[in-house]
């Protein structure tokens, strides 16, 4: 059966090269990859099954993963619901130049609850629908040519409590069409018995070095690291050591990672038991620190690289008309990012949303810092009153993926805030979940909440204001950010989602022509400039692009057209940032 996407009433200029041999082929872990894998992505079987039921006996029909099952992309384009479960199959064959090795099944991200079981048997189960997980398969795997992997997956978006982000069942508004299931890349990879599972990077630019910890999956005595660092294939400093304890490799007179000069070092780690190598990976890093300073104006600021930057963002809130949550292709995750520098931003602010690893990959190689919000969930906090309770179930299922978060994304340089809470979405414990995020990540600064609901914690005291621009009072220990300002909107037709606007957002500003919007941009950027020399440290527009009943991007939502003169923006924001 010929592969075709659903109706839908826009696409990218991607969508037409999507196939299920071409679709998300590259390696999905930039930061530790190996030579041997096996992609699983392409067409699955599927069926949606009501919730008390197990696996069907009859299968829907085919779905291409990994777009979810809402989508265009997948093919389906069906509701699921909290009423039933998603069930998928796959058959797959173990390369014979595999050998003995030990079997990973790993999964991007699946949306929300997996259950998954290689030829019968469970081979686990996972919760959170953002993070990544994998499943040592080898005991289920048998002498069958072909193996069978049957998923099946359970997700009530806003109907329970679990991180969600902007997804609802009823989408309207600024609140969007849910995802549900795959929506990362699947794949399989083949390690030895005892294997590096992870890195911890942690570069010390005053230092001229890189501490980092490896972690290996079954190591016990005679086994250690050799990590040598290189700098365009010259290496530039080496160490060795045990796994799980702090390595240090010097980097005399690094290069430093920042916006402008995105350099990043190669890294290679290989696992030795006595002299014999026995896994090897390859990685990378970037050497930059960011910190709160006071400037010589006497304001906080926030110091990349031991001087103040001035950060000027976009809030990109990473969905896409055919795919929804998953991109079209590795190549349209690289887009918006480029697209965002050539306007001349030097941060996005990742809205309630976590990305695949290869959208940060770009992030670090293009050169763009990156404030990561937590995606919400549970109730909402109303303006002026307390923190929310959570049953513990759900206080629990936060602080899981939020640890996994950090934990996962690490590593990214171009990392430099996170951001747990968003308009008091779901916001708890703030001091706790604060100090939490410092004690995951002492080197990256934290901004708790973002929007409404102030409690005197974290790095920054962070307001927001539409249209704008405005500014929270500056204090002597926290920065003053302008969060989320901007929403002015556009309709472009041919390029929409929706014809009717009347479940539109109605608090963004519209504006009737081009001319009346550019006009419009400008005052608003204008007016942040007092506003930074009175304190202001950094400013997020609303947003990269238009997203369903939302008109107020950037750019369309099909990325067909983005509504501004490119550079005027960049001559624009670049003196606003550097002051030149």
């Amino acid at each position: 059966m010929t592969f075709k996407p659903a109706d839908n009433p826009l696409f990218t200029e991607w969508a037409a090269r999507v196939s299920p041999e071409t679709v998300h082929r590259e390696y999905p872990r930039p930061q530790m990859t190996r030579k041997d894998w096996l992609n699983l992505n392409g067409l699955w079987e599927y069926a949606i099954v009501p919730v008390l039921e197990d696996a069907p006996g009859i299968w829907d029909g085919e779905i291409l993963v990994p777009f979810g099952i809402e989508s265009a992309l997948s093919g389906v384009k069906k509701r699921v619901g909290p009423d039933h479960r998603l069930w998928y199959h796959k058959t797959f064959s173990i390369p014979e130049e595999w050998g003995d090795q030990r079997v990973i099944l790993h999964f991007g991200a699946v949306d929300w609850r997996a259950e998954v079981r290689i030829n019968g048997k469970v081979a686990g189960i996972h919760e959170g629908g953002y993070t990544a997980f994998s499943l040592d398969i080898t005991p289920l795997l048998d002498d069958r040519n072909e193996q069978e992997i049957l998923l099946a997956v359970w997700d009530s978006t806003d109907h329970g409590f679990q991180p969600r982000g902007k997804q609802v069942n009823d989408p309207r508004g600024i609140w969007y069409t849910p995802t549900t299931g795959i929506w990362q890349t699947v794949w399989l990879e083949p390690v030895p018995a005892v294997a590096v599972s992870g890195l911890e990077l942690f570069p010390d630019n005053e230092a001229e070095c890189l501490r980092l910890k490896v972690e290996v999956d079954g190591a016990g005595g005679g086994y250690s690291v050799r990590v040598v660092a290189y700098d365009k294939g010259t290496r530039v400093g080496e160490a060795t050591g045990k796994p799980g304890e702090m390595i240090e490799i010097p980097v005399s007179e690094p290069k430093l990672w920042s916006p402008d000069h995105p350099f990043l070092y190669d890294l290679v780690v290989t696992l030795y038991r006595e002299n014999e190598k026995v896994d090897t990976i390859e990685s990378y890093f970037g050497m930059r620190d960011i910190r709160l300073g006071k400037a010589d104006d006497g304001f906080v600021r926030l110091f990349l690289n031991g001087e103040p930057l001035f950060h000027l963002g976009l809030l990109d809130q990473g969905f896409w008309p055919d795919g929804i949550y998953t991109a079209p292709s590795d190549e349209a995750l690289k887009y918006d990012i480029q697209v965002t520098r050539d306007l001349g931003f030097n941060m996005i602010r990742k809205h309630v949303k976590v990305e695949p690893d290869r959208w940060y990959y770009w992030a670090d190689k293009l050169g763009i810092l990156v404030w990561q919000d937590m995606p919400n969930g549970d109730k909402h906090v109303p303006k002026f009153e307390e923190d929310i309770h959570r049953v513990a179930q759900s206080d629990l299922g936060f602080r899981r993926e939020f640890q996994e978060m950090v934990r996962q994304l690490g590593n990214h340089p171009s990392i430099v805030v996170w951001v747990p809470f968003n308009e008091g979405w779901g916001q708890f414990k703030t001091e706790e979940i604060a100090q939490l995020a410092k004690d995951l990540d002492p080197s990256r600064l934290v901004d708790i909440p973002s929007g409404w609901q102030d409690r005197g914690v974290g790095d920054m005291h962070d307001i927001h204001s539409y249209p704008g621009p405005a500014m929270p009072p500056t204090e002597e220990g926290r920065a003053a950010i302008l969060g989320e300002f901007g929403g002015q909107a556009l309709v472009v037709r041919e390029h929409l989602w929706i014809e009717d606007f009347s479940r539109a957002p109605g608090h963004y500003k519209t504006s009737q022509s081009v001319e009346t919007l550019q006009t419009k941009y400008d005052e608003l950027i204008k007016a942040l400039a007092p506003l930074k020399d009175k304190g202001l440290a950094g400013a997020v527009y609303t947003q990269t692009t238009d997203v369903e009943s939302e008109v107020n991007g950037m750019m369309t939502y099909d990325r067909k057209v983005i509504k501004f003169d490119q550079e005027h923006l960049k001559k624009m924001h670049r003196q606003l940032i550097t002051g030149e």
